[in-house]
């Protein structure tokens, strides 16, 4: 009986944390209420919501997505919303698809379901005390809810995602099927699937490869288009395009780099920042990054060394967060890295402020510093014309900082338990899978 007391006391600090995303979500919805627009960091065109959804379902009911729009997507992206979508609703323009097709909108709100929904199971088998205050935070989470705005097809791959890396299914071959699928979908969800090879897994990751080899060519048989050389000159020149884009890579960043490029940027940066300030950032950033990748590299050598020392999510976050770390994908790619935190015991320092830097990164809401843009549009979830103000925020130096905090902290973590399992084992350096 005295265990339960001290097991509730333990819970307090995570009851607090979700308490103060919940919090977050409804400051930003009481400002949504009164303005009509989703306030920062949400996107400040407010007339753009859904439309990562609807530009690309336009194009997979169009031709020219590869050599016309020069998309980065791969084919399975243009299956699946030819599937999801109704081809009537795209004869005039994506804008128009968007209030015309009611089931793409359905099939977004579903998926949001789904996603909360798999979370949940996962995380209940992966600890049922904390499993209800990591699924709020992470179900109303910055990440989740800025991906659901979007309309991403994250929204879509992340189901898999738990799928393939949660604790959903033993099966291998589903777990097979649903990583190859995560990769189709973005290519860089290949990083927590190379986890298996850290560890050895070999028959795991050759399902995992002949899945996804052969899910891409079905799927670019079928849509004629996004070989590799598409893909490699479109993203050639979308990293050309994003080159110009400073503010939107800056807005909701996983990572420090895109504040290298302000200086030489339209944005007058120095008239709010002082110019000592950007200097050090211009020393620091790039010192941060290396280091961080560094260290990464050095806790994937041990994990190698000692394949039992780590769980498998460990090294998915641990080379997940180092890519964030390095460049930024986006700010909802966050979803995937916050979930695999997720699923970290709250034991240690290293995991505990780990998954408390999570939970930050859940916060919906931002303190403004001072304002660069006034955007006069009209506001297609308040249904009317607003004036929205974004400029520069906390959010944007404190959440790539709260990513390398908690990739620093895990690996440092990881370290020790590589360190600790050296007094007992002796490393294994070949190939041959390590039996637990």
């Amino acid at each position: 009986m005295r265990r339960r007391p001290a097991r509730l006391i333990a819970l307090l600090p995570e009851v607090a944390l979700a308490i103060a995303v919940v919090a977050s979500v409804c400051w930003t919805a009481s400002l949504f209420l009164d303005r009509g627009f989703l306030p920062q960091p949400f996107v400040f065109d407010t007339n753009d919501t859904f439309m990562d959804w609807f530009n690309t379902a336009y194009w997979a009911n169009h031709p020219g997505a590869y050599d016309v729009w020069r998309t980065i997507y791969p084919p399975l992206s243009f299956v699946f919303l030819d599937m999801f979508s109704m081809p009537g609703c795209y004869l005039q323009s994506s804008f128009h698809a968007r209030d015309c097709d009611w089931f793409a909108r359905g099939t977004i709100f579903a998926f949001y379901l789904i996603d909360i929904a798999l979370v949940w199971i996962s995380l209940r088998r992966t600890d049922p005390r904390t499993a209800p205050f990591r699924t709020v935070a992470f179900a109303l989470g910055l990440p989740l809810l800025f991906t659901l705005e979007r309309g991403n097809l994250i929204l879509v791959a992340f189901a898999f995602f738990v799928i393939a890396h949660g604790r959903i299914t033993r099966s291998r071959r589903w777990r097979a099927v649903s990583m190859a699928m995560t990769i189709n979908f973005k290519p860089y969800l290949l990083l927590p699937v190379l986890a298996l090879a850290v560890k050895r897994n070999w028959r795991r990751l050759e399902a995992a490869g002949l899945a996804t080899v052969a899910l891409y060519l079905a799927t670019l048989a079928i849509v004629g288009g996004g070989t590799p050389m598409e893909l490699a000159s479109n993203t050639a020149n979308w990293v050309i395009f994003q080159g110009g884009q400073v503010w939107n890579e800056v807005h909701y960043s996983t990572s420090y780099a895109p504040l290298l490029q302000v200086r030489m940027s339209q944005i007058p940066i120095l008239s709010f920042v002082p110019s000592r300030t950007v200097e050090a950032i211009e020393t620091i950033v790039p010192i941060v990054i290396r280091a961080s990748q560094a260290l990464t590299l050095l806790c994937l050598a041990g994990a190698w060394l000692q394949p039992r020392a780590l769980p498998l999510h460990r090294i998915s976050i641990l080379m997940l967060a180092a890519y964030l770390v390095t460049q930024s994908p986006g700010g909802y790619t966050q979803t995937f890295l916050l979930f695999l935190v997720f699923m970290e015991r709250w034991r240690g320092p290293g995991p505990i402020i780990a998954i408390v830097c999570a939970y930050l990164l859940c916060i919906a809401a931002d303190w403004p510093l001072s304002t660069i843009l006034d955007v006069s549009a009209n506001s297609w979830l308040g249904e009317r014309p607003v004036t929205a103000s974004f400029g520069l925020a906390i959010g944007h130096f404190v959440r790539p900082g709260l990513i390398v905090l908690l990739l620093w902290a895990l690996a440092l973590d990881s370290l020790a338990r590589v360190i600790r399992a050296h007094r007992s084992e002796r490393p294994s350096l070949g190939l041959t899978p390590v039996t637990a």
